[in-house]
């Protein structure tokens, strides 16, 4: 190897070491500057929150009385809501539970289907989970903790202070 040759090499190796220690520094860097584009923006912030944002959606002002129903027609099914009535505020997340039981000695599938009562107060409950998505089977004998999670919607008219859910199981023919 010539002088020429080895000169070119040790220039080649200061290029990229000076390289690599740039783009450590860079690579370095860019913490300090991620989190103050973070703090700037609101997102992803490493700093507690002091404080939560309360919920605006919530009408506090008004109270509403729910009367939660429960029928199996015509099915060998113990179906009951696991409270009868409660009393929430319109844009509050509602959760309510019913119990349903198969008192046959076989299995049996049905399906739950929901009215309200007054008929327009079903345009303002926003279901998120609910048992009467999916059909539900129930071996002989089992008992079930059913969940509905809704939301009660803040446009709800003033003059509906009181209303009826009311789930019916009907049998699935065909399913066992």
């Amino acid at each position: 190897m010539n002088t020429e040759q080895t000169l070119s090499n040790n220039r080649m190796l200061t290029r990229l070491s000076i390289v690599a220690v740039a783009m450590f520094g860079f690579g370095f860097a860019l913490v300090p500057f991620y989190d103050h584009i973070c703090r700037a923006l609101g997102v992803n912030s490493m700093v507690e929150k002091s404080e939560l944002p309360a919920n605006t959606q919530v009408d506090l002002t008004r109270t509403v009385t729910i009367e939660l129903d429960a029928n199996a027609h015509g099915m060998p099914w113990r179906f009951q809501p696991m409270v009868r009535h409660l009393e929430v505020h319109p844009g509050e997340l509602v959760h309510v539970e019913y119990e349903v039981a198969n008192v046959r000695d076989s299995a049996m599938t049905g399906q739950a289907v929901v009215s309200y009562g007054p008929a327009l107060a079903g345009r303002f409950v926003r279901k998120l989970d609910c048992f009467c998505f999916t059909q539900q089977t129930l071996a002989a004998g089992e008992k079930r903790i059913m969940p509905v999670t809704f939301v009660l919607d803040a446009d709800l008219p003033a003059d509906i202070n009181t209303f009826t859910l009311s789930y019916t199981f009907f049998e699935v023919a065909g399913k066992t």
